[in-house]
């Protein structure tokens, strides 16, 4: 089954990149990766959901892979958001959205806030609004670390992240790593995303708006108004998202479906590929039966 990269119109035209894979009349499904991701996270998870009818198209969110940068370091949630929404307006048939970690916030916040209406069905992929303050740490710490001064390697990089995530087998960089890398004039390797990004989506809205302190945040706000079938799917060993935000959520959302995905941590897609696939289809079959192509 053949894949094909386009290009794709988000908020104020930004040029996103996505890869499509797919019958061109199955039913849209937007795929939305995590922060410091590419569409390349999807690889199998597309693959799959073609054989089952739907259209795959898994985006490179802004400022990550070879979608364009915000100029202008709009990296909130909400400007997220508004490319997804942007994106979803343009097609023949209303979208069923995958959000992972990053791209579940946008999907909260586009559907929940923004424009509602704009989307057929909501998976979330670890991540809720009430998220554990250590493991966003974690996460805002390993994107960080060497968002200025880059690695000397792409062997180096792939050390970095045996080290972020411990229980994976150890491996030097594969040919896979050079799509998260790009090497600059000074012979160094960085990460393929916008460093204004980790100032902007991780420190502004993850470490702010996602945990609950005062009150409701505006990211439980607009998962309290959410009336589409939604679906979150949790990684059994997330150390983002606990049992007891699961609970938060549910009473938010209290027609939500929910999986759980053992041997998962919050990285669900790539830790535990095969149950994850099985889990979204058969929510997206049960829900869209009657969409599906085929």
């Amino acid at each position: 089954m053949t894949k094909e990269s386009i290009k794709l119109a988000g908020q104020s035209g930004l040029a996103i990149a996505a890869s499509v894979e797919g019958a061109s009349d199955g039913m849209p499904v937007l795929l939305a990766h995590g922060g410091g991701q590419t569409h390349r996270a999807w690889k199998r998870v597309s693959t799959l959901l073609a054989s089952h009818g739907f259209h795959a198209i898994a985006l490179d969110l802004r400022g990550h892979g070879t979608s364009e940068w915000a100029k202008d370091g709009a990296y909130g949630i909400a400007d997220f958001a508004g490319d997804l929404i942007a994106i979803a307006a343009r097609l023949e048939r209303k979208p069923a959205l995958i959000g992972a970690s990053l791209g579940g916030l946008a999907g909260i916040m586009a559907e929940g806030h923004l424009a509602p209406g704009s989307f057929a069905s909501l998976t979330l992929v670890d991540v809720t609004p009430q998220m554990e303050a250590t493991g966003v740490a974690r996460v805002v710490g390993f994107m960080a670390a060497h968002a200025q001064d880059g690695f000397a390697s792409p062997d180096e990089a792939a050390q970095i992240i045996s080290d972020y995530l411990p229980h994976r087998p150890s491996r030097k960089a594969s040919s896979s790593l050079a799509h998260y890398l790009q090497k600059k004039s000074d012979g160094r390797f960085y990460w393929h995303w916008d460093p204004a990004f980790i100032k902007g989506v991780i420190r502004r809205n993850m470490q702010n708006d996602i945990t609950v302190a005062n009150g409701p945040s505006e990211l439980s706000l607009a998962a309290s108004r959410l009336s589409l079938p939604v679906h979150l799917v949790r990684g059994g060993s997330s150390d983002l998202v606990s049992p007891e935000a699961v609970e938060h959520f549910r009473k938010l959302v209290p027609h939500a479906a929910h999986s759980d995905i053992a041997g998962a941590t919050h990285m669900v897609v790539g830790d535990q590929n095969d149950n994850f696939g099985t889990a979204i289809v058969d929510f997206l079959i049960g829900t869209h039966t009657r969409n599906v192509s085929g």
